[in-house]
Order: structure tokens, then C-alpha cells, then sequence
């Protein structure tokens, strides 16, 4: 590995060379000395340093992108060398939508971990759009999202179906009604998620079934905090039913019967389209497409 390259990103992220040295294990003259030698190599000036600030340079900028792009492919050429050597183990890093990373996953993980338990998941939960943006970067081996993946760089993978329905408090007025128009629900508080959720997403196909785009909405950036909010009387929302399951058997939230509804979608695993996966990889996504 080119050790310049680990030390610029290093004080690159930290914005201070004392951080950087500490984080390193270096002295700051040393990690000075790598800088001008990469400097000296690219013949410019990447980073931009005073008394009171360490800043990328236009020149830093562009090392720093790449740089991260090839730190992470001699990281992953390690593993897979390693993989040859010995059974599974080390990180595993995932990212993974709200609804299947905080509802599915810590139980595919904990089922994982019986079989294989040198395994070390390193879990980041964000909306869809966040988790494509990383799997982009090579910033997470594996991603999971809500739906799919339109980018020739990655590899999509639907491997599970999920549905949703309008769920509202179990003491709505609505809850025991067999026949109930869809219009009535315009009146309605309706509790969504923010954009680029895989969930919001539906939820706007949701509305577009029911014919209607809600008039009083609240925004929220998880869908505990949603079901929180059903529960409390503030409104009523289009929810997973991986996200509601122990709301329903506790009888705290109810599912509407009405025409048209659960909509579905999949999970969807994604990955960058690379020749050859780690064998945690590799296992990891057997574990849920081979069920």
C-alpha cells in the first residue's frame, strides 16, 4: 500500500496533522514528511495549511477522491488473498435501508454469526439513496435498499418481496370498517418519511393509488419514530409490514381494508460490479438470496 496515500486521507479527514499523527501511530514530523514527498511527487500543492486550518486544496480534492477509491481496492485485494488462507472472518461492512436494517437484520446477522463467528459486521443504517451513494464509493461492501438500483456500476439483486399497508391507531375511527372510501382519507394527518427513503417512495405510489396527494402531512426520518406517532393519536401513514409486526400482535396499530392495498416492492441487495467477492461477501449474500 502506498503509505503517502493513507496519511493525505488521513489529515485530509482530520483537517489537523496532530490528529492525523496520533491516529497513525507517527510523529508529526513524519506524517509532514509524506505529505511534501506526495506533493513533491504530484507537483502541486494539495493541501492548504495555516495556524488555524488544514483545507484540500482543487488539486487535494481530486487525490483525495482517488485516493479513497484505491485505498479501499487494496484493502479489498488483502481480504479476498486472505480469504484463500483461511476461513471467513474479519469486517463485514453493510449498509442497509431503515426499514430491513433496523426490522430484518439484526436477526439475519445474529443467524450469521452462529455458523460463522469470526465474522465482525459493521452495520450503517441510512435511506436508500444514502446506501446507493456508498456502495458507489466502495465505502460499504454490501448494501440492502427498498426497491432498485438503476446504475450500471452496481449489481442489484431483488431477493425478498415486502408489502405495505395505511395503518392507523387501533382506536381510528376507520379501524373496523369493511368498505371505506378512499377519498375520506384526504382528511387525514399522514406521517411520512423524508426524500430519498425507499418508504417515501411508496408511499407517494400509495397516494397516487388512493388518488388523492395528502393536504396535512409530517415528515419524519424513521419509521420508529412514526409508528411512535400513530400510536399517539398525531396520524396515520403507509408502513411496512416488517416495520408493524409487533405493533400489530400487541394490538397497538391496525391495517385498513382497502381496495388496492398491501402494495408490494422487494428488498434488493446491491453491490459494485466487481470480478470477485470476499468469502464474508460471498456468504453473507447466500444467507439471503438462498433461503
Amino acid at each position: 500500500m502506498d503509505q503517502s496515500l493513507l496519511v493525505f486521507t488521513t489529515v485530509a479527514e482530520q483537517k489537523n496533522f496532530t490528529r492525523a499523527a496520533e491516529l497513525l501511530h507517527m510523529t508529526q514530523p513524519a506524517v509532514s514528511n509524506y505529505i511534501q514527498t506526495l506533493e513533491k511527487n504530484m507537483g502541486i500543492k494539495l493541501l492548504e495549511r495555516t495556524n488555524k486550518y488544514v483545507r484540500l486544496s482543487k488539486a487535494g480534492e481530486i487525490v483525495f477522491h482517488h485516493a479513497k477509491d484505491i485505498l479501499g481496492l487494496y484493502t479489498r485485494m488483502e481480504r479476498l488473498i486472505d480469504d484463500l488462507k483461511h476461513t471467513a472472518s474479519g469486517p463485514l461492512s453493510i449498509g442497509a435501508s431503515y426499514t430491513f436494517g433496523e426490522y430484518i437484520l439484526p436477526h439475519k446477522i445474529a443467524s450469521l454469526l452462529k455458523s460463522y463467528p469470526l465474522l465482525n459486521p459493521i452495520i450503517t443504517i441510512k435511506n436508500s439513496n444514502e446506501i446507493i451513494d456508498l456502495i458507489k464509493k466502495h465505502e460499504v461492501d454490501v448494501g440492502i435498499i427498498e426497491g432498485e438500483a438503476n446504475n450500471e456500476n452496481i449489481k442489484v439483486i431483488p431477493f425478498a418481496l415486502d408489502e405495505l399497508s395505511i395503518t392507523v391507531p387501533s382506536n381510528h375511527h376507520l379501524a373496523e370498517q369493511k368498505e371505506i372510501d378512499p377519498l375520506s382519507l384526504n382528511l387525514e394527518t399522514w406521517l411520512v418519511r423524508e426524500e430519498g427513503s425507499g418508504t417515501r417512495e411508496m408511499q407517494e405510489k400509495g397516494f397516487k393509488q388512493l388518488g388523492f396527494s395528502p393536504k396535512k402531512y409530517m415528515t419524519f426520518g424513521s419509521t420508529q419514530v412514526i409508528k411512535e406517532s400513530i400510536e399517539a393519536g398525531l396520524g396515520i401513514s403507509i408502513l411496512s409490514h416488517a416495520s408493524i409486526k409487533n405493533e400489530l400482535e400487541l394490538g397497538k396499530v391496525k391495517l385498513l381494508d382497502i381496495n388496492g392495498f398491501p402494495i408490494s416492492r422487494n428488498f434488493s441487495l446491491i453491490t459494485p460490479r466487481v470480478e470477485f467477492y470476499t468469502k464474508a461477501i460471498e456468504i453473507f449474500i447466500e444467507s439471503l438470496v438462498i433461503e
